[in-house]
């Protein structure tokens, strides 16, 4: 087995940094040498910055022996997703047409992860402008899921999710439109949350549909979800839909016991067509927190009938509307994936996705109704266990089923009413992980957070894929 330090959460990794057990240029060219090494089989990375990475962590080190210790993330070598610049270094989108395009600007949480002192090792790859759930790039080739190299590992965000699972990376960021961050994150067994939409400034990232963006932390354990998402959520003027809300401690309570809390479930949505031995391990998992104190409580959200439809329109009007220029005047720099969905955007006239976004109030609606009685609602990550590489169809209950509908289905909710919701793994199917969703009322990622830790404490689930063993 690979380095056990690679494993370690940063909640451990920063307690060795701080009391130099181990310094941060130790670690970090520990990270770039596993993720070399494991690179050419997973394919998780686009690019490395290893010069670049081991003179900022030696500045790191310096600052700590001067005393100046800034905090958990403070010497911890991270990767993040392709579409979030670094200012006047390469970010690719995983596409063609922007292969060599160059910012001027840090994006905003980036600013706030080299603030809070991290040093960054490289970009990771993802399914081209974050359009996809495979991650099957036609330009920078499909990235293998660590538990079972013929899966795909989700996407968009599918080089995080790999690189976090197989420890190319102690923790990252990925970017959420309809599911990018939950999706590869239950798929390759580790915790990923898209927080509160305005929590996080988006300033920086490259767009895909404005309304439904989100970026968010993906990491192997609750706690350090947490200590990311106390590094990046902030007001930024340079975000239109930035919120200013007052600082929250994330890891203040995170302990707390689960005895009361009010767990709702969806039945006739959430828990449709799923894949049984899925929503029997979600079910099993939900007789152990009422064993435990909670409360589950059935509740309904009719609006959720419309949320397949209000999702694709708006995202695909949305992202179709952002890459008009671009794809008027040449297609073929796309993968034929996603030129499909760009051009099926235009489809969509104003009418249509006006009705959308009544649709989508009207959900929104519902959910504020419901969290009035609940403190989070349980549901499936994913309806199915992971496809194969190149194959467009899921199995779900002995059935073939459209890869792309059946994967975003339990997702895209959160994105159109922009609630926080976190994936977390709770067991193995078939010896691929299941990841169980967790969403929350708005700003309240604090109770997602310390229902998520009872929970992985209850579920205490192995996370160190048979590609490592």
């Amino acid at each position: 087995m690979s380095n056990p330090i690679l494993f370690l959460p940063v909640s451990e990794l920063a307690k060795k940094i701080q009391s130099r057990e181990l310094t941060s240029v130790e670690l970090t060219k520990l990270f770039l040498d596993h993720s070399h090494e494991l690179n050419p089989t997973l394919n998780a990375y686009i690019s490395f910055r290893d010069e670049k990475a081991l003179a900022d962590a030696a500045k790191m080190d310096a600052e700590i022996l001067a005393g100046n210790y800034r905090g958990l993330l403070h010497g911890i070598p991270m990767a993040i997703k392709d579409n979030i610049y670094v200012g006047n270094e390469v970010t690719t989108m995983a596409s063609k047409y922007h292969e060599n395009f160059v910012s001027e600007d840090d994006a905003s949480v980036v600013e706030n992860l080299k603030n809070a002192g991290v040093v960054l090792i490289g970009k990771l790859n993802m399914h081209e402008y974050a359009w996809g759930i495979t991650n099957n790039s036609p330009h920078f080739g499909p990235v293998k899921n660590p538990w079972n190299l013929s899966k795909i590992p989700g996407g968009s965000s599918g080089g995080t999710g790999a690189a976090v699972s197989a420890g190319l990376t102690p923790v990252s960021l990925g970017t959420d439109t309809a599911g990018s961050i939950r999706i590869p994150s239950s798929a390759c067994g580790i915790v990923g949350l898209k927080p509160t939409h305005g929590l996080v400034p988006k300033y920086g990232c490259f767009p895909l549909a404005w309304t439904l963006d989100h970026i968010g932390p993906m990491t192997k354990t609750v706690e350090d979800a947490a200590i990311v998402l106390q590094a990046i959520a902030g007001f930024d003027s340079r975000d239109p839909v930035s919120k200013k809300i007052d600082t929250i401690d994330y890891l203040a309570g995170i302990d707390s016991p689960l005895a009361g809390r009010v767990i709702g479930i969806e039945e006739d949505y959430f828990f449709k067509d799923v894949d049984a031995p899925i929503e029997a391990m979600i079910r099993e998992l939900l007789a152990k927190l009422e064993a435990n104190g909670a409360v589950v409580k059935k509740v309904k959200i009719p609006a959720l009938r419309y949320s397949e439809y209000v999702e694709l329109a708006t995202s695909l009007s949305e992202a179709s509307a952002i890459h008009y220029e671009q794809l008027k005047k040449d297609p073929n720099h796309y993968g034929e994936d996603i030129r499909m969905l760009f051009e099926l955007g235009l489809l969509f006239d104003s009418v249509d996705y006006l009705q959308a976004q009544q649709l989508r109030s009207e959900l929104k609606a519902e959910f504020t109704k419901v969290f009035e009685e609940i403190d989070v609602l349980i549901a499936p990550t994913l309806p199915s266990l992971p496809n194969d590489i190149g194959s467009d169809l899921v199995m779900i209950n002995g059935k073939e089923e459209d890869v792309l509908n059946n994967t975003i289905r339990m997702t895209g909710p959160s994105n159109l009413t922009g609630l926080p919701a976190l994936s977390m793994p709770i067991g193995l199917v078939d010896g691929l992980p299941v990841g169980m969703q967790i969403i929350g009322d708005a700003f309240d990622e604090k109770t997602i957070f310390n229902i998520a830790k009872n929970i992985e404490k209850l579920v205490q689930f192995e996370g160190v894929p048979p590609i490592i063993k």
